[in-house]
């Protein structure tokens, strides 16, 4: 390399000759014409003042340079050494590329601008980035809804499994914090979807039909996203008849429509029954009041048993309406038992149908009594 020297006036005129170049000084950008090109190692000619050299990790970086530069090329370097032993300049692509996506970074941070990134890696807490050696990180609480990992019980096991699936994915992201010297980034998919779902939530009614994806089932409903928002099918607004396990309507990713029955600040009321048409205003037709039915007990609980009386209706014999006073519903039936019930109260607003099997003993008796007095009366006009 050639080097500037006091009372040089050789180097005084080879200086001024190539105008503005400035001689190369570790940190700094330089810009250079590509002479040489190896496997792992590359020649750049710095205006004709002096050659660099990028080799081994060196000529690593996000946008794969040395997979397509070619001899005569322009190029841009970082300089990490003056002049190594043999008298080249030190460059690297891997931190010229981290120094230009540092700019970006910083730029996008400084201007809320969304920008788009891929996870390499997961882990219960969020998903991991490294661009250009940069580190960034999304935490769970930043992804947007339908990447949020809604399991039950917050099994990590599970959270981790959804999580992986969003590696290699592109992913639109906002940066939230920015720590150059400690090389960190903390991103956030929900803030680059923010404006646009402020922009759905004030044009969605209550009322309104959509069409969404199912994004999360957990125990008290089904979480469906439409048009960049999120809502909740609650457990009571899946089916007419009584749900157990959400998992019987549906998986994730399945394509569902659902009604807009609330909307308050940013959650999402919505039902999936009300779509459908309600199977109580046709069972005031068929069931009445004093009618005998048969079915089968297909749930126990501490207040009763309830009877299945066709596929969307179920009846509730109260605890006690099964047996003496103070026996509980377990001990004396069990489910899929098959009874005989009276209906002694029908609520269609509630949706609720009373069963009593203590009115079918009542109505027994009633009519062995009834039997007596007439032989009774018969004996007396005999006599």
């Amino acid at each position: 390399m050639i080097k500037k020297k006091v009372g040089s006036a050789i180097m005084e005129e080879l200086l001024n000759s190539t105008g503005d170049f400035l001689l190369p000084a570790p940190g700094i950008l330089v810009e250079g014409v590509v002479t040489a090109i190896w496997k792992n190692k590359i020649l750049v000619d710095l205006g004709g003042v002096a050659t660099g050299i990028i080799a081994g990790q060196e000529t690593q970086d996000s946008t794969g340079t040395i997979d397509s530069i070619q001899i005569g090329d322009g190029i841009s370097a970082y300089v990490l050494e003056e002049e190594n032993e043999d008298g080249l300049v030190v460059l690297s692509l891997r931190k010229a590329s981290q120094q230009k996506t540092w700019g970006k970074f910083e730029k996008a941070y400084e201007t809320a601008e969304a920008i788009t990134v891929m996870a390499h890696e997961a882990n219960k807490g969020g998903l991991l980035l490294n661009i250009d050696g940069i580190k960034g990180f999304i935490p769970v609480s930043q992804l947007a809804p339908m990447h949020y990992p809604r399991v039950n019980g917050a099994d990590s096991a599970r959270i981790l499994a959804r999580l992986q699936k969003l590696i290699g994915i592109p992913l639109l992201v906002k940066i939230i914090n920015l720590d150059k010297d400690g090389g960190k980034l903390i991103l956030s998919e929900r803030a680059a979807e923010e404006e646009e779902r402020k922009k759905a939530m004030g044009k969605l009614e209550v009322g309104q039909k959509v069409m969404g994806s199912i994004s999360g089932i957990v125990n008290f409903g089904i979480f469906v996203t439409f048009g960049g928002l999120e809502g909740l099918v609650h457990i009571s607004e899946i089916a007419w008849g009584h749900v157990k396990d959400p998992n019987d309507f549906g998986k994730l990713g399945d394509e569902v429509e659902v009604l807009v029955i609330g909307k308050e600040s940013d959650k999402i009321s919505l039902s999936m029954k009300r779509l459908v048409p309600d199977p109580w205003i046709e069972a005031t037709k068929t069931y009445k009041v004093g009618t005998v039915i048969e079915g089968e007990v297909n749930r126990i609980t501490p207040f009763g048993a309830f009877v299945k009386l066709d596929n969307e209706i179920n009846g509730l014999i109260h605890v006690s309406e099964i047996a003496e006073a103070g026996a509980e519903a377990g001990a004396a039936l069990k489910v899929g038992d098959k009874v005989s019930a009276k209906i002694i109260a029908i609520d269609p607003d509630e949706h609720r149908v009373g069963l009593s099997i203590n009115a079918m003993k009542e109505d027994g008796g009633a009519k062995k009594k009834a039997k007596k007095a007439e032989k009774e009366e018969e004996v007396e006009v005999a006599a």
